[in-house]
């Protein structure tokens, strides 16, 4: 057995697994405030690494000017999306609002293939050396720089809600819609903060794949990627998101490891994360970390 790219592939994976844990947390923090799963949480990553890559190439901003330009676009995208296309629909059942999601999804990626077209585009190169070298280990640059980005978001979620007003206002609509509004929090600026952060936080896991692989439509696949790492862990659950996301980064590498060495049966990278979720769901409904609800008839 090959253990040194086994090793590898762990890393990568971990660290991977660390930018579909922020993506995790984004689905929480929506469906947490609004009790909706937005399918169109990909499309977040890829309109983000599109509006980063064009300040790039056409305005030739600098990297860090361009990434930060890039997050605030994607805030205020994030914002007038719930305020214009998902704000009518409150009160509407949530399959209604769910389906407008996927609906979203698929005119993103429209939209994106129209503008940019569907040929896959690389970054300015950013660092002057792509990877370095760590105990043998090859490790790209970009990736280290998404692990540290990784560990500022997760620490910046934790101050935020057990510390900021806004994150309190969060946590009591996520409890309760009715009884947040009668204390007198705004939910419906609640709904549109949520949306906002989920946008602007996806954008820069967007980038930074981006950097790593080069930016193309396939980037809204992570979306779906990322799903079986939140019900992993819990639906409503911001631990569970991380915790999920590791799991799935880790086992998406290590299953093509041992399918390229030995099973060799194909697509096991894209395929294996769905066969263990399936598996941990049949003993473990709500996720690892998951709020077990219990209705009284």
């Amino acid at each position: 057995m090959n253990f040194e790219l086994l090793l590898q592939l762990i890393i990568n994976g971990l660290i991977v697994g660390l930018l579909y844990g922020v993506v995790g947390m984004c689905f929480v923090l929506v469906y947490k405030s609004t009790q909706i799963v937005n399918f169109a949480q990909g499309e977040f990553l890829l309109v983000g690494a599109w509006v980063c890559w064009a300040l790039l190439i056409y305005l030739e901003l600098p990297f860090f000017v361009g990434f930060l330009l890039s997050l605030a676009f994607m805030a205020v995208f994030g914002v007038m999306l719930q305020m214009i296309v998902l704000r009518p629909m409150i009160g509407e059942p949530i399959i209604s609002v769910i389906m407008v999601t996927i609906g979203l999804s698929i005119f993103f990626q429209s939209l994106v293939k129209w503008i940019f077209g569907v040929s896959p585009q690389s970054y300015p190169q950013v660092f002057d050396t792509q990877s370095i070298s760590i105990f043998g280990l090859n490790i790209e640059l970009a990736y280290l720089m998404s692990t540290v980005i990784a560990l500022i978001i997760m620490i910046g979620f934790y101050f935020f809600f057990k510390h900021s007003k806004h994150g309190l206002a969060m946590r009591a609509t996520a409890f309760d819609q009715q009884v947040a509004q009668s204390l007198g929090i705004s939910v419906k600026q609640v709904f549109a903060m949520s949306w906002g952060i989920a946008a602007t936080v996806s954008a820069t896991a967007g980038v930074v794949i981006g950097m790593v692989n080069g930016v193309s439509n396939s980037l809204s696949a992570i979306g779906i990627k990322v799903f079986p790492a939140v019900i992993l862990g819990g639906l409503d659950s911001i631990v569970g998101a991380i915790v999920g996301g590791i799991t799935i980064g880790i086992l998406e590498n290590v299953a093509e490891f041992f399918d390229s060495q030995y099973l060799h049966i194909g697509n096991m990278y894209d395929i294996a994360p769905f066969y263990v979720l399936l598996i941990i769901l049949w003993f473990k409904p709500y996720g690892f970390f998951g709020t077990r609800d219990i209705e009284r008839i």
